[in-house]
């Protein structure tokens, strides 16, 4: 096999010419993508994407962990998605086509990379609105409870947290412990209530017939919207923002009265650790911001606003996040708010003592989780699309509906996808996951912007990454943050290389080292790419976003690579089965006139 195929590129013009042919073929069979999409509504897209379960949920764990100080978890995680964010702007101007970071890593760094980065995105966005799903039907069974409608544990569950549950409980009872006693002897609330599930649901020929309903009817709901028509979602979409950017104002500026400053004292109760412990959660808030890039197609002047609205929504989503978090953190303890509801928590009679203001929020965040499911379920269909014309995938998958002009195989897959593990998975399982793939793919945007020519000749009306030379500064960097590790964190760096886990003394060897093997390849990564950079005058904003996602994938442990690591090799499968055979760009594929390199 020639393995020069595996990075075949597309040109940017080879790109737009085929979108455009197909496009105008779909306009003119009256099955085209309807451009409806302005700045307002694609940033109302970003912020609907990245303000959910992170500043409604995870936010009060992360907070547990780093102190007050989560502030800065939020700010370097958003300076982190801004290099990106520049990165992601620069293609989006330059070639206005679905597809995502898929499109152009095929444009930068071959077909077999974008593969490798469409794969992940499937991840991405299937896996991620596993978890939006489920965590909206906890707050929507949350909130009935509120208004004294209590639903079967049995409907209110997944299968998995409810065999879990089952054995944890029966375990502690076995050994005589009390049902009554059960949660000072370490069984939690969620244990509890999957062991009532179990029990209580009922069976068919012996197998218990527990399902999430919530997040599935919600999974169902949210599909039928994207379904029908990107007008309807972008409407539905634009008032649920408005509600919910409308409550957290309210939580700030009344939250900001009750504030008691002693509350922020110690700042950093962890250190750097505590803070940097719910990168998982926190970042898992702001993968939203590329979804809006997959609509290119359906934007007004995609190059004009896309580039805006990565960057407003990006902009104000962080300025929430710290005020929330700010705000929280004064007006409880932090080690308080390891619940899963800290806003209705915070001002709650442990906080503030505005009882009134906890049904507000829950209906916020069912609001806010609803609008989050349906942005990465309208972006995920719209990637298999391009994927399908490229012949990566089956014809099928890039088949538009003639009435709703939609991609109408491409979303009912992906409501499938996304419902029928509601039943079955937890949030637990999928949430890092997401994360790292998340991650990844901006990895390999920043490094196919570092693959293009900074002084290529500018397009009047295009948005470009500023180009600043980092051919002293990236390795200067490099250095500076290693002497800060070793200066600040000496004992740490001690135990990295010996074979001693501190938090699980019982490890050894193999054991030990192979949740380091993430940290080591990351270093060697920064050597190379500074090597690189004073040879050939990388720019520097796409390099730190390289190296802060880079670094940021590190902290998500070996499981979660291990699986990620699963996951490709599926897909790796896939590619050389079915879709090297039936690329556009295959040689027996081409009718000619095909730009590649």
């Amino acid at each position: 096999m020639n393995w020069k195929v595996l990075f075949r590129k597309k040109s940017v013009d080879h790109i737009l010419a085929e979108a455009s042919l197909d496009i105008n073929a779909n306009h003119s069979q009256g099955t085209g993508l309807k451009r409806t999409l302005g700045v307002w509504d694609l940033t109302a897209l970003g912020i609907a994407a990245v303000i959910g379960a992170g500043i409604f949920s995870t936010i009060g764990t992360a907070a547990a962990d780093g102190g007050p100080a989560v502030v800065f978890l939020f700010v370097f995680t958003a300076i982190a998605c801004a290099f990106s964010a520049f990165c992601y702007a620069e293609f989006a101007s330059s070639i206005p086509v679905a597809g995502s970071a898929y499109t152009y890593a095929y444009a930068s760094l071959g077909e077999f990379l974008a593969w490798v980065i469409g794969w992940d995105l499937l991840m991405e966005y299937a896996i991620g609105n596993i978890a939006v799903a489920i965590s909206w039907g906890d707050y929507f069974t949350a909130m009935l409870a509120g208004y004294g409608i209590h639903l079967p544990a049995y409907v209110t569950t997944d299968l998995l947290s409810a065999s879990r549950g089952f054995d944890q409980v029966q375990g502690l009872l076995s050994s005589g412990v009390a049902m009554a006693d059960l949660g000072a002897k370490g069984a939690s609330d969620g244990a509890i209530l999957g062991y009532h599930a179990w029990m209580d649901a009922p069976q068919l020929f012996g197998f218990h017939l527990i399902c999430h309903v919530p997040a599935v009817l919600a999974t169902v709901l949210v599909t039928w919207v994207v379904y029908i028509g990107i007008q309807e979602s972008k409407r539905v979409n634009n008032i649920m923002v408005m509600i919910k950017v409308a409550v957290l104002l309210l939580v700030i500026g009344l939250g900001s009265l009750y504030v008691r400053p002693e509350n922020w004292h110690p700042f950093a109760p962890n250190g750097v650790k505590g803070v940097l412990k719910g990168v998982s959660g926190v970042f898992f808030a702001y993968i939203g911001f590329d979804a809006i890039s997959t609509t290119a197609e359906e934007c007004k002047d995609p190059q004009r606003d896309l580039p805006k609205a990565m960057i407003y929504s990006l902009v104000i989503c962080t300025i929430l996040y710290v005020m929330v978090a700010v705000v929280l953190t004064g007006l409880v303890k932090y080690d308080k708010l390891a619940v899963g509801d800290p806003l209705a928590f915070a001002f709650g009679p442990s906080g503030a003592h505005i009882n009134w203001i906890a049904g507000v929020v829950s209906v916020s965040a069912v609001i806010a989780l609803f609008t989050v499911l349906l942005v990465f379920q309208l972006g995920q269909p719209r990637i298999w699309m391009v994927m399908s014309r490229d012949g990566l995938l089956p014809k099928i998958f890039s088949a538009i509906h003639p009435k709703y002009q939609t991609p109408w195989f491409s979303t009912i897959v992906a409501g499938f996808l996304v419902g029928i593990p509601c039943i079955f998975m937890n949030l637990t399982e999928v949430t890092d996951l997401t994360s790292i793939g998340t991650l990844c793919a901006f990895v390999l945007v920043c490094a196919g912007v570092l693959t293009m020519d900074p002084h290529r000749p500018k397009t009047p009306g295009r948005f470009y990454t500023p180009y600043l030379n980092g051919k002293y500064i990236f390795p200067a960097l490099m250095i500076l943050s290693a002497l800060a590790v070793l200066k600040f964190n000496t004992q740490g760096v001690i135990n990295f290389f010996s074979n001693i886990n501190p938090d699980d003394p019982t490890a050894h060897g193999w054991d030990v080292y192979k949740h380091r093997i993430p940290y080591f390849t990351f270093m060697i990564g920064m050597v190379y790419l500074s090597w690189l950079t004073f040879k050939k005058n990388f720019s520097l904003i796409p390099l730190l976003g390289l190296a802060s996602c880079a670094y940021l994938m590190t902290e998500l442990g070996w499981t979660n690579w291990a699986r990620f690591g699963i996951w490709l090799v599926v897909g790796l499968v896939i590619y050389f089965l079915y879709s090297i055979k039936h690329s556009k760009l295959n040689p027996a594929n081409m009718k000619g006139g095909a730009s590649v390199s």
